[in-house]
């Protein structure tokens, strides 16, 4: 375990080209989203620095940025703490995005080919696999594949955008109870595959609907244990 509390192996390497405050940001917004930096959790300027192998400038440029985000809280005197979502915040944003996925999934019904059932399946199949491994990494980022998968088949780019805006905060909710979801999450996902082949569109909106419904309710229980 490293001093600021990251795994061995948590961190991402920068990617290349583009600007170093930007690949800074990157990196520290993914390490936010996997929670492998922790809500409440203090950002140490000089620890990051030296786990991403670089100055402190591009670090804080990116800190600054991120608590423009509501990412990070940077409090006087106190530096740097990742931002300590409530249950307010969590359950409006969660709100939201049922009533993007839902009329993702409609139009998904609507307009999906076989091709892009064909993914769905082998996306599903995978995070099944996941669940069973109790690889939750892999099972968070595969379920989020599949929402965007079924964003990509909608056919709206208004509507993918304003779902990319949600995407990066529905993985951070997401994380914290993707075990406890399990594998009755696959369940409801292969249910929603059936309603899009089917081509039924009011069946696919009403599946997304209880399915993202049993995340939010699943995020809020959490608290309560």
């Amino acid at each position: 375990m490293l001093s600021t509390g990251l795994p061995q192996g948590a961190v991402p390497k920068l990617e290349r080209p583009g600007p170093l405050r930007d690949r800074v940001y990157e990196a520290l917004l993914e390490l936010i989203t996997t929670r492998a930096l922790q809500p409440g959790q203090h950002l140490v300027e000089s620890e990051l620095a030296g786990h991403l192998g670089v100055s402190r400038q591009p670090v804080r440029e990116a800190l600054q940025r991120l608590n423009t985000e509501g990412w990070v809280d940077l409090r006087p005197a106190q530096g740097a703490f990742v931002h300590e979502p409530t249950e307010q915040e969590a359950d409006q944003l969660l709100t939201v995005r049922t009533l993007l996925e839902a009329e993702a999934a409609r139009l998904a019904a609507a307009n999906a080919g076989s091709a892009g059932i064909t993914v769905l399946e082998e996306l599903c199949a995978e995070g099944g696999k996941a669940v069973a491994a109790d690889d939750v990494d892999v099972a968070v980022g595969m379920n989020a594949r599949f929402h965007t998968k079924i964003m990509e088949l909608a056919g709206n780019a208004v509507l993918a955008e304003l779902a990319a805006q949600v995407d990066r905060r529905v993985r951070w909710y997401y994380t914290p109870v993707a075990r406890q979801r399990g594998q009755q999450s696959w369940i409801e996902h292969r249910a929603l595959i059936a309603a899009i082949a089917d081509r039924d569109e009011q069946r696919a909106t009403q599946l997304m609907r209880e399915h993202t419904e049993h995340t939010r309710r699943s995020y809020h229980d959490r608290a309560k244990d």
